[in-house]
This record gives structure tokens, C-alpha cells and sequence, in this order.
């Protein structure tokens, strides 16, 4: 290889568009909707292993902890993706309402400070094959609530932030 290509080709990578796409589908004074897409480089079941494992793919910037490692998610009716906190702590960030493995986990919660406004969400985390060796993942969260200001700008941000993790989440 050239020098001059070995040194660009990484730099090349980090410019390029991702496979993940991010979208406010709708917003409003009462909540919004926001979809994020990905293309994951594996089966259906591979990309659903790794969902539920959220500590090997959400960001621990974005942690009431500061460390993924302290996130679980428990397939079970009612189960918690929680975070446990040190001094015996814990967060409750969502809890599971539908599970088929491979296919579709449903949650229910407000992420980070969704959470403190009493805002409702329903995030869904749907899975198709894509071709023999991919998976399209798709996620919608539907919140809403009361935001004094409205939700139109926190829209914005929430949708940064999950469209971040999404793309982790696609990134084995």
C-alpha cells in the first residue's frame, strides 16, 4: 500500500457517512417521536445478543454512574434495564412490556431527564434481516408529557444522544 494511502485510509473511515440514520418524526408542547436506524453486520440474533447487553454498547458518558459496566437488563415481564450506583444506589431507566427474541423489545421509561419530568416513553427496538449477513435495527421512542418550554428543543437533543447509542449498538 502507498504511504500516502496508508496514512489517509483511516481518516477516510472516520469521515464517511454512517449507517445509521437519525430522525424527529414528530414534536410538539406534548412530547415527541424520534426513529433512528442502523444496518448491524450480523443475523437478527446476533444483533439482539448484543441489545441485551446494554453495557457492552451504551455510552458511559451517558450513565447516572459513569460506567456502562453498571447497566443490566432483565428479559422478563416487568424487567428493568437498570444501573446500579455506588453506595448500593440504582436507577431504574426502562422496563421491558414486550420481548420476542430477534425480532422486537419493547420498553417503557424516560431516559436522563425525561425521567425527572414525569415525561412517559415507549421505545421499541425492532429487528429484520437485511440480507444474509445484516440486520436492520430500528428504534422509535414515543414521549410525551409536560415540558414548560415544550418538547420541540428537547426533541433535538434526546434524539442526538440516542442516535449516538444506536449507532454503538450497530458498531459490534
Amino acid at each position: 500500500m502507498r504511504p500516502m494511502l496508508r496514512l489517509l485510509l483511516p481518516l477516510m473511515c472516520v469521515l464517511l457517512p454512517t449507517t445509521a440514520r437519525a430522525t424527529v418524526l414528530a414534536s410538539g408542547p406534548g412530547g415527541f417521536v424520534l426513529r433512528e436506524e442502523a444496518s448491524f453486520p450480523g443475523t437478527p440474533e446476533a444483533a439482539w445478543a448484543r441489545l441485551v447487553q446494554p453495557a457492552r454498547w451504551w455510552s458511559a458518558d451517558h450513565t447516572y454512574s459513569g460506567d456502562a459496566a453498571n447497566l443490566t437488563l432483565a428479559l422478563s415481564p416487568g424487567g428493568c434495564w437498570c444501573e446500579t450506583l455506588p453506595g448500593g444506589g440504582f436507577v431504574r431507566h426502562m422496563e421491558v412490556l414486550f420481548a420476542s427474541p430477534a425480532k422486537l423489545l419493547r420498553l417503557s421509561g424516560g431516559l436522563g431527564p425525561l425521567q425527572a419530568m414525569g415525561a412517559a416513553g415507549v421505545m421499541s427496538f425492532t429487528f429484520k434481516a437485511d440480507g444474509p449477513a445484516a440486520t436492520r435495527i430500528v428504534v422509535e421512542y414515543a414521549v410525551s408529557g409536560y415540558a414548560a418550554d415544550g418538547f420541540e428543543k428537547l426533541a433535538v437533543g434526546v434524539d442526538q444522544v440516542l442516535a449516538a447509542q444506536v449507532q454503538r449498538l450497530a458498531t459490534p
